[in-house]
Parts: C-alpha cells; structure tokens; sequence
C-alpha cells in the first residue's frame, strides 16, 4: 500500500477521483476509435485505463502520474486491429490483445535495461513533429463520424475518401459534436471546478435521449469480470506480432516519461524513469490479457490530479478503482452515450495534443530542425510513427555532426557541454552581494543530446536575486537547447530571479533573437557582450533593491 501521510490524504482522494471522471469520457471515445468491434470497443477503453491506471500508480515511477488509454497510444492501437482484420475477415482478437500485452513486456525490458534514461536523445522537432502528427490523425478521423459516418481506420483513406461523408452528411450528427465541442471549449470560461468533457458527455447524451434523436450510440457494454486473451501465438504469430508491440512499446515509453516530465516541473520532483517503464508495462501486459486497450502516462489527466491535490500513489490507484465501479455499475448508462459526442470529445483531444508553438516557429527554426518537425509529422499522419521517430532522430543527428564537423574545420572549440558550478566572481564585490548573485557558465553545444541537463539548471540554483549565464563557450544551439534554455529561464523568472546573458557567440544570439527568447524571455538590456558588463550591471541590480516581474526595478 502507497506510503500516504495523513496530509495529503484528502488531496490524494479528490485528485484521484477528479482524474477518473476526467478519464470517463476519454476512455469510451477511445474504446471507440480503437477499431475494435462495437460490442466490445467501449469496454475495451474501460479495462485499458483500469489495467493501466492501477498498476501503473503502484509499480510506476512518477507517483503523481495518471495513465490509461492516449491518444497516441490508441492510433497505433487501431493499426494493429485494422492488419488483424486484413483482407475482410473477422477480427483475430488474440493477436489484437496479444500484441498489447507483448508491448508491455517490451516496456519492463526495456526498464529492467535502464534504457528510461535515453528519453533525453529525442530531440525537440521529433517530439513536437509526432505530436503534432497524432493530434492531425485523431482530428482527421473524427471528420466521418461527425457527419455520421462510420470511420475508415487509416488518416490515408479518411483523405482518400474524404468526400463520401460529405455527400449524404447527418445534420444532427453534426449539431451534436459542435454542441460537444462547445460546451467543452466554453465551460471553462464559466468555471473550471467541473471537466468540461464531462459535463459534454453528460448534457449531450441527456438531450439526444430526451429528444429521441436518431443517431448511433456506444451501445451495450459487457458487464462482470472480463474475458481472458491468453492464448498462445504460434512462432509465425508470435513474430508478426513483434513489429507493433515495439513501436507501442516505444511510444508507451515515449509518451510516458514525457508524462512524466511534466509532473515532475509541477511537483518539483524527480521521476525514476526505468521503474516508470516498468510499471506501465506490467499494467499493458495485465491489459492485454483481460482485453484492454494499451496505455501510458495520460498528461491532461495527470496535470487534473495533481492540480486537484493529488501527491502519491493513491492517487493514480483511486482514479482506476472509480472507473472500475463505474464499469460495474454504470454500464447501462454509458451504453447511451452518443457517438457524435465522442466525436466531439475527440476533436478537443486532437487539437489538445498538436504543439501549436512548434508549428508557429516552423519559419524561424534552423532548416534542418523544420525539416525533421515537417518530416516527422507526415511519416507520422501517413505511414508509420516508428519509422518517423527513427529517421527524424537520425536527421537530427547527422545535422549534428556535420555542424560539429563544420565547426572544428573552423577552429571552433567544440566539447562535451557541462556546467560550471558557481564560478568565482572576478570582481571585487561585496560578501552580502556577491551572495544574492549566481553565476551559471556553460560549455560546449547545446544540442539535443543534451537539453536536458539543463532541466535540473532551476534546482541547483539557490536563493539567489540575480542569474548570470555565460555563454562564451557555447558555439551553437539547436531548437532542443533552445527550447530546455527558455524553459529553464521562464522557471527562474517565476522565482522572481533576474536573469542575463553573458557573451554570446553569433549562432546562438541570431537564434535566440529568431525564436524571441530575446527578449520575451531576457530583454534585450540584459543580454552583454561580456562577463565583466553583466557583473556591473547585475551589482547595480542587486543595489537596487525591489524587483517588476523578475527584472531588478530601477533604483
């Protein structure tokens, strides 16, 4: 049982419930999107988030995470159903769940061989590239069941068919996913106590029913204890089935420790990455066997949790068990549940996960960071997301090395990147300021390799007012090390720290200038050609007293 202390028990109870109605919806849409077929696909989601959600909170790494069914997770999910179902015959759903659960075991190898750690390698662009080419795919197979169509499985024959829904559109169908649509997009306005999916799901399914309205419904769901998948493959089966539990493998991974990330910068924590792989695995492999769809660390409904007051463990775990008495006994009712309101729900999801802020930068970004971004995304939408992963991190790295290379021919100093602890002040300055001054020297590129080393930059900080980075000896940047920068900066800057930049090199100053971190995130007048201006200049601050918004105030 999870070590909970008497404090953060009630914030546990309400994160983990809160995270489990937020998790309602989104596992029957994704039941339903799965492919899967309509007697079983919503249950399917159900078992999936439970599964998942529970082992992964008491096996897992990141204490605070909620997992389940994603988005991501679900698409290639779906692929794997539509080759068991290849060539019109019935759906083999051994194979479909037997590939499920032998991602999970590919999931707790993969932790077992530490290989959590290597989540840092994958660079900015491929990140933001694949995500971006999962919102696209979840968006676009939402356009049919939205006018009341039932969906091809693909992102290619939506585009190749995209006509057909068009020619004979249910108006009502479409009525309903806007109504969804718009009451989760307009509730947070109002007030945002309640999740708007929720309250979509909820309103939406009410008033087609009080209307009698004709359009398609989840349908009966199972009820009781799941059936078991635990045949064994042949050696054919077995090897057919190894290409799509890697990749779900992989992108449960990736998915994952990103999740995880991003608990850890609100928790001000650090995750166990590999023990992390291995709890999502060994919730997939008891996913599979009981007919649930994959999962991973789920971001909205981990952010939900811990935004509700959800500190430890039982957090994740209360969240599964809600869900686990819903399916119990509320089966009936969800079986109502329009499919246009899925839809709807859907929609919000894909648009949710596109990186808007990577698509906005696209023009200003070094070339080959956009290309790997614009390559990543189409392999992603329309061939394989594996594949787009391994070419878009391979681009990325003979970038690198042709710019180390390039560097070197030049004379440039190129070296492992690594952080100077407090340097010593060159100045002759005062004890009590000197104190309230840190200086952060970095060397070497910043590349993708890397970035991350910078995350831990804001806690090995101390409680300074002024941060001063030097930059002399960092050649160049990549759009990874400039996104982990920035990120870095803004963390400093909510602990109302001043932060400059001394001596930048022209590559990085374009860069930074291009992708206007200078000076949205470190104005201009705080950016010196040298050590020694920023010093006076960080002593006159300090002198100064009061700070506007992490900038020192003028005195």
């Amino acid at each position: 049982m999870p070590d909970t202390k008497p404090r953060t028990l009630v914030g546990d109870i309400f994160g983990g419930l809160t995270a489990g109605v937020v998790a309602l919806p989104l596992a029957l849409a994704f039941g339903i999107t799965s492919g899967l077929p309509e007697d079983i696909a919503a249950v399917a989601g159900l078992y999936g988030a439970i599964a998942v959600g529970i082992l992964a909170a008491l096996l897992g790494g990141t204490p605070t995470q909620v997992s389940g069914p994603t988005g991501p997770m679900t698409v290639v999910a779906a692929t794997v159903v539509a080759t068991a179902s290849a060539h019109g015959a019935e759906i083999d759903l051994a194979f479909v769940f037997g590939t499920f659960a032998l991602a999970g075991v590919f999931q707790v190898v993969m932790g077992l061989t530490r290989m959590g750690a290597f989540i840092r390698y994958i660079p900015h662009p491929v990140v933001s590239g694949f995500m971006s080419g999962i919102g696209i795919i979840i968006v676009l197979l939402q356009i049919f069941p939205t006018l009341g169509h039932q969906s091809p499985t693909s992102p290619l024959a939506v585009v190749q068919n995209i006509v057909d829904p068009f020619l004979a559109p249910s108006i009502m169908a479409v009525v309903i996913t806007a109504g969804t649509v718009g009451i989760i997009y307009g509730l947070p306005k109002l007030t945002k106590k309640v999740p708007g999916t929720l309250v979509a799901l909820i309103v939406m399914t009410i008033v087609v029913a009080v209307a009698g309205l004709d359009v398609a419904v989840i349908g009966a769901i199972p009820s009781g204890l799941p059936e078991l998948y635990l045949a064994v493959p042949t050696f054919d089966g077995f090897m057919q089935m190894v290409p799509p539990a890697l990749s779900l493998a992989a992108l449960g991974a990736i998915d994952s420790l990103l999740t995880s990330v991003v608990a850890d910068n609100i928790t001000r924590t650090r995750h166990e990455p590999n023990r992390e792989l291995i709890g999502q695995g060994i919730g997939n492999i008891v996913g599979g066997f009981i007919g649930g769809l994959p999962g991973a660390g789920a971001t909205m409904r981990t952010v939900v949790n811990v935004q509700s007051g959800g500190r430890t463990r039982l957090s994740g775990i209360i969240h599964g068990l809600l869900l686990l008495a819903i399916l119990l006994g509320l089966g009936p009712l969800a079986a109502k549940v329009p499919k246009p309101v899925l839809a709807g729900i859907l929609i919000t999801v894909g648009l949710g996960i596109v990186d808007y802020k990577g698509l906005k930068q696209l023009f200003r970004m070094p070339r080959m960071d956009a290309a790997v971004l614009v390559t990543v995304m189409s392999l992603t939408v329309f061939v394989d997301l594996l594949w787009a992963v391994a070419l878009g991190v391979t681009m990325s790295a003979v970038s690198f090395i042709r710019q180390m290379s390039k560097m070197v021919e030049d004379g440039a100093m190129v070296m492992p990147l690594h952080e100077a602890e407090d340097t010593e002040h060159e100045e002759t300055v005062d004890p009590e300021l000197a104190r309230r001054i840190y200086i952060k020297e970095l060397n070497g590129p910043l590349f993708f390799g890397v970035a991350t080393q910078l995350v831990g930059l804001t806690e090995r900080v101390p409680d300074a007012d002024y941060v001063i980075i030097r930059m002399e000896k960092v050649p160049s940047i990549d759009q990874s090390g400039l996104v982990a920068l920035d990120d870095a900066i803004l963390r400093l800057r909510e602990r109302k720290i001043t932060v400059a930049f001394a001596g930048l090199a022209e590559q990085p100053q374009n860069l930074l200038e291009l992708l206007h971190v200078i000076p949205e995130a470190v104005p201009a007048e705080l950016v010196f050609k040298n050590y020694k201006d920023a010093m006076r200049s960080a002593v006159a601050a300090v002198k100064a007293g009061p700070k506007v918004d992490g900038v020192a105030e003028a005195g």
